[in-house]
């Protein structure tokens, strides 16, 4: 884990395959798309060209943004054609989940979770886990579209209670109803970040 602030230029994106049943999480989908190109942030995700992975590609490329897709080499006809994954600005196929979920971490400076299922939930799950082990400080968003992650907030307010997240300080996710003030609020959080670390860099030098 690095102790300095990066700047955010690449933003990892988790989101269900399948578009919902609410139109809103297509559409907001597609606004957090426009959103990153209109601030020259490339999305970095799994690939898929179709539901809300397919929205938030095209929301990026059709504003002149650029995305990186990470898709395993089993699902490259289930969840996108090869047509579609033909216009990504650039495509790594990989040979299972494992390594696709470590090349997106990789690559992202920071992580937003858009409504999905089960594989939704478990990545953006697992990269809270890495930050409460301290492997990380990249910034995470729920994109509370409609409400979706109030369940799953309510259970991780539960945990805490409990005393079971024993760490909480290193599980601060930011929750954010409007796509659009997700970006700012991102490049708002590395400002801040970066205005405390010269602080604290001035107050060592005294």
């Amino acid at each position: 884990m690095s102790d300095k602030s990066l700047p955010i230029r690449s933003v990892c994106v988790y989101c269900g395959s399948q578009p919902g049943r609410e139109s809103a999480y297509v559409d907001a989908g597609r606004r957090l798309g426009k959103a990153m190109a209109e601030n020259h942030l490339r999305l970095v995700y799994g690939g898929g060209t179709k539901g809300l992975m397919g929205a938030v590609a095209s929301g990026v490329l059709s504003h002149g943004g650029r995305v990186t897709g990470i898709i395993p080499q089993f699902l490259m006809e289930k969840e996108a054609t090869r047509h579609s994954l033909g216009q990504l600005s650039e495509l790594i196929v990989t040979p299972d989940m494992h390594e696709r979920k470590h090349k997106m971490f990789d690559r992202a400076d920071a992580f937003i979770a858009l409504p999905g299922g089960i594989g939704t939930l478990e990545e953006i799950v697992e990269v809270m886990t890495w930050a409460q082990l301290g492997r990380h400080r990249k910034p995470m968003v729920f994109a509370n579209v409609n409400g979706f992650w109030d369940p799953m907030l309510k259970l991780i307010r539960h945990m805490a209670d409990e005393g079971f997240i024993h760490t909480a300080h290193l599980v601060q996710p930011m929750v954010i109803d409007e796509p659009e003030e997700i970006v700012s609020a991102l490049l708002d959080h590395w400002a801040s970040q970066v205005d405390r670390e010269g602080e604290a860099d001035i107050i060592a030098r005294l």
